[in-house]
């Protein structure tokens, strides 16, 4: 029997200014890792592209490590060829400097103006997912707001051309528990309760899963 290939991204993302500084987020990684750890327990072949974080690797996944947007990018478009699920947990940056600086910027008494720094936005790779995948395939995201959380997740869900968005607010960045709401392009809504994030990843692994085509559960029934 074949076993489900499964990617998962976690973590957060860096875009350095210069050797010294850079723009990134809160997000431990936790969560994405939690998914990549049931998943293998549940007996799937569960690759996981994490940015920099501080996170054991769960036993038996590989593990890539990344630091930027565009190389997570890259890593991403290279296993998501043979991904059955593709789980896109990492805050991936939305913007990047136009330039990185190769000497730390000094800070500079005699200047008259703020410091300006031009920025570009980095790869979307949700977007390019949905893009390219395949009608076996199934794509989630994640959706992290400050406000009109169902509202921004379901725009999302439309415009990335997923399976499902995992919505949840900016308080449960760095926590030990979470809890969210998923939306499927089906119309199901299924509001997760305060769960540890050990636990929380079985219960979206549950409803993730549930989601697959007929052909698809024939094939991984006794892997799930």
């Amino acid at each position: 029997m074949k076993k489900m290939r499964v990617l998962i991204t976690a973590g957060p993302t860096r875009e350095y200014l210069d050797p010294i500084r850079y723009i990134s987020n809160d997000s431990s990684g936790r969560m994405g890792f939690a998914l990549a750890a049931a998943a293998k327990k549940l007996g799937a072949h569960v690759t996981l592209i994490a940015g920099p974080v501080s996170l054991e690797t769960p036993h038996g996944i590989t593990r890539i490590n990344v630091v930027s947007a565009a190389q997570m990018y890259r890593q991403v478009l290279k296993y998501a060829k043979k991904a059955d699920v593709i789980i896109m947990a990492a805050a991936v940056s939305d913007y990047r400097p136009t330039r990185m600086a190769k000497q730390k910027i000094k800070k500079a008494i005699l200047r008259s103006h703020d410091l300006t720094i031009p920025l570009k936005e980095t790869p979307d790779i949700l977007a390019e997912l949905g893009k390219k995948k395949r009608p076996d395939q199934l794509l989630a995201g994640f959706a992290l707001e400050t406000r009109d959380l169902e509202r921004h997740a379901r725009q999302k869900l439309h415009n990335k051309k997923c399976d499902w968005i995992i919505a949840n607010r900016h308080t449960v960045i760095s926590k030990e528990k979470g809890h969210a709401i998923m939306i499927s392009k089906a119309g199901r809504r299924i509001v997760l309760p305060e769960l540890p994030k050990e636990e929380l990843a079985f219960v979206m692994l549950s409803h993730l899963l549930a989601y697959n085509s007929p052909q698809r559960h024939r094939e991984h029934r006794d892997i799930f």
